[in-house]
């Protein structure tokens, strides 16, 4: 099976590269980030703060989250319940990065995560993909751009679904979220040692795209 790991900040595209690049190459794409989500959905829906963290791994012996593929497509299944969309929202999306901290979360999604990588050719993106879960992953790319082109992108995204997005409240929760991401005792968001940065701050997407897939394909000749 042929791996590989895609990790970088919050909103740098790693979700959209790595899925039309395994799309491209026949690849299954694992989005790792909406486990955490699904995980921090249930806590939001069942009241339990990120701060609790008895609670949140009381919860944990609940949870059951399943990865299902739809046509090339991962779907998100909380308890039964297909949750892929619901978990896309600002506030899941910070509560993940509150509850990643949690060792015993980590620990909880580890093995799901590594299981995906030992029966599939698989592209996987999140925070700590070439660093903890996929250490010996055949390609480790950390994909980053500024935190203000990430605001600018996903303003975009939500004036495009008809919502009035905050620009400046937007760049401030990135920026929250770069600094929880990155100074967690656990995990931390850095670069595998071995593994090749790449800036889209000044690259469009099909721009990204191409590059990622250039560099995934020129490991596996």
């Amino acid at each position: 099976m042929f791996s590989v790991a895609i990790d970088g900040p919050a909103g740098a595209g790693k979700s959209t590269i790595a899925k039309a690049a395994a799309s491209q190459l026949g690849f299954i794409y694992v989005d790792t980030g909406a486990l955490y989500r699904a995980i921090g959905l249930f806590c939001i829906d069942n009241g339990i703060s990120s701060d609790d963290t008895s609670s949140v791994e009381e919860g944990l012996e609940r949870i059951n989250i399943e990865l299902v593929f739809v046509e090339g497509v991962q779907r998100v299944i909380l308890c039964g319940k297909d949750v892929s969309d619901d978990i896309r929202t600002e506030q899941v999306s910070m509560m993940a990065s509150e509850i990643s901290r949690l060792p015993a979360v980590r620990k909880f999604l580890l093995g799901l995560q590594r299981g995906f990588a030992e029966k599939n050719d698989v592209i996987m993106d999140g925070r700590d993909i070439g660093t903890v879960v996929l250490p010996d992953a055949d390609v480790k790319i950390f994909l980053t751009a500024s935190a203000e082109s990430r605001a600018k992108r996903r303003t975009l995204q939500l004036e495009e679904k008809g919502e009035t997005p905050d620009y400046d409240k937007i760049l401030e929760d990135i920026k929250k979220r770069d600094y929880n991401d990155s100074h967690r005792e656990i995990a931390p968001l850095k670069p595998a040692d071995d593994g090749i940065i790449v800036d889209t701050t000044e690259l469009t997407l099909d721009e990204s795209i191409e590059k990622i897939r250039e560099i995934i394909s020129g490991r596996m000749n």
